[in-house]
């Protein structure tokens, strides 16, 4: 996969997270996040437009390469993680930590006692 498509599909998830969580509207990722920036987490948005630059650049200037991928990623994720409402976070959170759990005393649980239930499963 290209840069280009690398970070268009970023871009994209961004624009996404905008229109559904903060209601944005416009055609760009500066537009989008010029018409909701009073919704916006303060510390976000020189992050998200430093990635609405890169994005232009890259899409519209010839030769234009991308020079340090990990930071443009890295300022990707952490937009992504800021513009992720928390609860959805937590909420999966525990539901993981909750299914790892059960398995893990359920397989406890059979380990124990196997001895006990073999002779039943036959």
């Amino acid at each position: 996969m290209s840069d280009i498509e690398k970070v268009v599909k970023r871009v994209r998830r961004l624009e996404k997270l905008l229109r559904i969580r903060y209601h944005a509207d416009g055609r760009g990722l500066h537009q989008l996040v010029s018409s909701c920036e009073e919704r916006l987490p303060h510390d976000v948005i020189s992050k998200l437009r430093y990635v609405a630059t890169i994005r232009n650049k890259i899409v519209h200037e010839e030769g234009y390469s991308l020079e340090d991928r990990q930071h443009f990623f890295a300022v990707c994720d952490d937009c992504e993680k800021e513009l992720t409402p928390r609860a959805n976070r937590f909420v999966w959170g525990v539901a993981v930590f909750l299914m790892v759990l059960i398995t893990g005393l359920a397989l406890g649980f059979y380990y124990l006692h196997w001895d006990k239930l073999s002779p039943h499963l036959q």
